[in-house]
């Protein structure tokens, strides 16, 4: 596979900047000041979830648009910079699926909300100033060295944390909801694959071309696990769903056309990777 020898990193210590440098050690990790030291930056600094809205009204908005404003405005040499930015599935909301990236976008929630303005600027800033970007929008992360996950970010892995300790389970609408997973090490290969190889001023989705149900990967985990956990059906809350779709499905057509093949395609390969 190409290589990328002169590429910054925004956000490099979180889950997914810690596995890319993982697999591509040398690459530059940027500094604090926000000024990057090579003209091919990957930007990672993102909140994770559409809950801050009860905590801290600005975060999102902080984080994903002011810090990202900040970073393009220390650039030295727009025109000769290329901006790969990872975003996610978030931004589509409710919109025709599989979702595909020319689609309409309608998001909900500050997260969502906020990552998809983020977009909005940043293409609106290269078409202004002649800097060209990729954004790559992720689906569902889930890999074992993931630290920060919680029942408000990466419910699955919570929930195998559930069936490992035989508490009871709770789904929304009995799990009968489509999501996209993709493990860590094949949206780190995907991730590189596009910004050695994908086009210019585009958008791709990454995800491994598998949509599951929640309730069959949790019935696999808890098999897996030998657990004694309970599993109960109940309403969505209000609140998810109010920023949140019921179902997702990405389209994952121009990531494979580029000669992408997971090497975790489905729950059998990936799942007894969290157990």
């Amino acid at each position: 596979m190409d290589t990328v020898n002169d590429l910054s990193i925004f956000g490099g210590y979180g889950f997914i900047g810690s596995a890319y440098n993982a697999k591509y050690p040398g690459l530059v990790n940027a500094r604090s000041d926000y000024h990057s030291k090579t003209q091919n930056i990957l930007y990672l600094i993102s909140t994770g979830d559409n809950y801050n809205v009860f905590e801290d009204l600005h975060k999102d908005i902080d984080t994903n648009l002011n810090t990202l404003m900040d970073v393009i405005g220390c650039l030295r040499n727009p025109k000769e910079t290329v901006f790969n930015f990872i975003s996610s599935w978030f931004v589509y909301g409710d919109t025709e699926q599989p979702a595909i990236e020319d689609g309409y976008c309608n998001p909900k929630g500050f997260y969502s909300i906020t990552k998809r303005t983020a977009e909005q600027l940043l293409i609106s800033y290269c078409e202004t100033n002649g800097m060209k970007y990729r954004i790559l929008r992720l689906a569902n992360v889930v890999g074992a060295k993931d630290g920060k996950v919680s029942v408000k970010r990466n419910a699955l892995q919570y929930m195998i944390q559930q069936l490992r300790n035989d508490e009871a389970i709770s789904l929304y609408e009995g799990g009968h909801v489509l999501r996209n997973f993709i493990y860590i090490d094949d949206c780190i290969d995907a991730i590189h694959l596009v910004i050695t190889r994908g086009k210019l001023n585009e958008i791709y989705n990454i995800g491994n071309g598998h949509s599951v149900k929640m309730v069959d990967v949790i019935n696999q985990a808890k098999v897996l696990l030998d657990s004694y956990s309970p599993i109960f059906s109940i309403p969505t809350p209000e609140f998810h769903r109010v920023v949140q779709v019921r179902s997702m499905e990405l389209d994952v057509t121009k990531l494979f056309s580029l000669g992408f093949m997971p090497q975790y395609p489905t729950p059998d390969e990936w799942l007894p990777t969290l157990i």
